[in-house]
């Protein structure tokens, strides 16, 4: 159900789900487990989980719905597919999906290779892909903290680790090195529990955190604080660095990303002095114009500190011997044009195969380059988590087919033509994640209720009934043994022994190089220039508002995932309503007070959440609770979708990050007033 991959121990009665622990003597994420992970029964056995497909019979968002059979609501579907692309093309035909729980993601761009679509809308610009591009064309591969040494110096940056997963260190291994004495460095907008605990808390303008790379790279220069042998022998484009960076003194950095000069020097001489280091980063990083450059700082900071590919730093994790996700999402076999690619100007996202959920948006709307008639949404919630909630509502009402598979019933199933039952873990087997050093088997423990299905048989069957079988298995638990025939196994094999994790190496880069065009860490990138893009990281800045005087930015909430998790008893409890939080300044100035009701404007729009008064906030800066909906009010109104949704305060239109087409989510424009 998300990314954490924590170790459970799980008991089963009268083929029911009743209890889930943490299982302490797990490799997996120290053992533990959140409240999410306990609170797993509750969800499986929710009296509300769809359990048939429906279709809908009233006026779309009406919710009126009468039950169908499998075999009806696939035939729909796979008859309304098979129109579009006959009259419009199969482009016209999208695919959204969601955070990747595991192969479901893989199915999806299989289908949508094979049923010639390149338009598969994906989280992918506001999560993970920069920064994996970055690295990628920086250092050749992403990196991840060494898990096996600790390190001396540590820096989490856009990440709160109490409340979100970090896979590249557990938390348990960071604990010890805090220990042990290791430096603590965070950066982020909000004093966390971590941030508590550090050496140094650096509170930025909410969206800098690029300038700030490269102020940090200005003082390591400056200071000559860098690795200069591994600068000489393993680095391209150090000098180009060193004149580029004449254009981010620190005065400079600071107005810009509102940190005192003093300890951005600080923060590079503790990362830098303290070695081994790594550095924690999160998705925040990804959710503004700059996120591929700020990644590409940041890896250069990684590398010329010296902190590349040794015990205790970042090493280059080796990938378990499966087959390569490009292969099984046949991508050489059905290459994707860039020219039919909705967003296909942004270059990097279309050749990592997804395309900004801002593209289909604007496709549906304006029905340019050419129309979007039918999409189809797997463990994605587009009202709560696409950028402008407003115009993806509108392009909703505008799809003339919106096929949806969830668990429940949500504000984007209620708009849909067809809604799916979909199973969830323990329901059904399965590997993830995939590709990683590390390959789990989720071996079904329970029945799915009613006839709830896997999203993989979901696709698998509609591939059928499209005419791609030649493509697809009998039954989809096949391809689990096609995904693990490179490593000799079959799904049995591997659930038997549970997982399969590659040793880590170190200084791999001495005998076979980095995995870039050179064989070096490519601080100046001729592919990005030979693409359009500057071969250097650089820094585009907000443009102010005097209308709208205050910033926002947002936060997940510890008890839910994303949008969901809502409707869950026990995490409901914990965390009732969204909060957003102000510093006690800035609410006295505007007779605002702990506990009541706000509304947050935009020129966007507004909602209104309840008011915390957080007096180690920047004065400037508004923290919004992120992804709330109400599965208690009436699905005829969309759950109150509109009401406390941060992305009814984002905007969707230009500009965007060129290379994969990220927007700004955070640092927005905003004002408060009471509701």
């Amino acid at each position: 159900m998300c990314q954490g991959r924590c170790g459970l121990l799980v008991t089963a009665e009268d083929g029911k789900v009743v209890k889930v622990e943490p299982d302490r003597k797990s490799p997996l994420a120290g053992g533990g487990a959140c409240p999410k992970g306990t609170s797993l029964p509750q969800l499986l056995n929710h009296p509300n989980r769809l359990r048939h497909p429906l279709r809908r019979i009233g006026g779309r968002g009406e919710d009126r719905w009468v039950a169908i059979s499998w075999d009806e609501a696939l035939g729909y579907i796979a008859e309304g597919l098979k129109q579009v692309r006959g009259q419009f093309g199969a482009p016209s035909v999208a695919i959204g999906l969601g955070d990747p729980k595991g192969l479901e993601l893989a199915f999806a761009q299989r289908f949508a290779s094979a049923f010639g679509t390149p338009n598969v809308a994906t989280p992918g610009n506001a999560c993970h892909m920069p920064r994996n591009l970055g690295s990628a064309f920086t250092i050749g591969s992403p990196c991840a903290a060494d898990n096996d040494h600790l390190p001396k110096a540590i820096i989490v940056w856009g990440s709160n680790l109490r409340q979100t997963h970090d896979s590249t260190l557990r938390w348990s291994r960071l604990v010890a090195a805090l220990s042990k004495g290791a430096k603590l460095i965070v950066i982020d907008p909000r004093k966390t529990d971590l941030a508590s605990r550090a050496d140094l808390w650096l509170r930025p303008r909410p969206a800098s955190d690029g300038a700030l790379a490269l102020g940090m790279l200005r003082a390591m220069v400056d200071e000559e604080l860098y690795d200069e042998d591994f600068v000489g022998r393993w680095t391209i484009g150090f000098d180009e660095l060193r004149q580029h960076l004449g254009d981010y003194p620190l005065e400079a950095v600071e107005e810009l990303t509102w940190v005192p000069r003093q300890q951005i020097a600080e923060a590079t001489r503790l990362y830098a002095q303290n070695r081994p280091a790594v550095i924690l980063w999160g998705n925040a990083l990804d959710h503004t114009i700059n996120s591929f450059q700020t990644s590409r700082a940041i890896c250069i900071l990684r590398a010329i500190s010296g902190n590349i590919d040794i015990p205790g730093g970042e090493v280059i994790p080796g990938t378990v011997n499966t087959l390569r996700p490009g292969r099984f999402m046949l991508l050489p076999d059905f290459p994707r044009r860039q020219e039919q690619t909705l967003g296909g100007e942004h270059r990097l996202a279309a050749a990592s195969a997804f395309i900004p959920r801002q593209a289909l948006v604007r496709a549906i709307i304006d029905e340019r380059p050419y129309p979007v008639k039918a999409a189809l949404f797997f463990a994605t919630n587009p009202l709560l988590t696409f950028p402008d909630a407003e115009a993806t509502y509108r392009a909703l009402m505008k799809l003339e087919m919106v096929v949806v598979a969830d668990l429940f019933m949500t504000p984007t199933a209620a708009l849909a033509d067809i809604v799916l039952p979909a199973a969830t873990v323990f329901e059904f087997d399965e590997v993830a994640p995939y590709p990683s050093p590390v390959l789990l088997a989720y071996p079904q423990i329970v029945e799915p209720p009613g006839e709830c299905r896997s999203d993989m048989r979901i696709i698998n069957e509609l591939a059928k009934r499209v005419g791609l079988e030649e493509h697809f298995w009998a039954d989809e638990r096949q391809a689990l043994d096609l995904i693990l025939e490179p490593a000799g196994l079959s799904f049995e094999e591997l659930k038997r022994r549970r997982l399969l994790h590659m040793p880590t190496e170190y200084r791999k880069h001495e005998k076979d190089g980095f995995r870039t065009t050179s064989g070096k860490v490519e601080i100046y990138s001729q592919r990005l220039k030979a693409m359009g893009y500057s071969s250097l990281p650089t820094y585009n800045p907000p443009q102010a508002d005097a209308d709208y005087p205050l910033l926002l930015t947002n936060a997940k909430e510890a008890r839910f995932c994303h949008s969901a998790h809502r409707n869950i008893p026990r995490l409901r409890r914990l965390c009732r309503e969204p909060v957003v939080q102000l510093n006690p300044g800035t609410a006295a100035e505007r007779n605002l007070a702990e506990g009541e009701w706000v509304y947050i404007e935009t020129r966007q729009g507004r909602i209104r959440q309840r008011l915390s008064l957080n007096p180690d906030l920047d004065p400037r800066v508004v923290v919004i609770a992120y992804g709330w909906w109400f599965p208690e009010a009436e699905a005829s109104q969309l759950y109150g979708w509109r009401e406390a949704n941060v992305n009814v305060l984002t905007d969707s239109m230009p500009p965007y990050d060129p290379a994969v087409g990220s927007t700004n989510l955070r640092g927005i424009p905003c004002r408060l007033t009471s509701a």
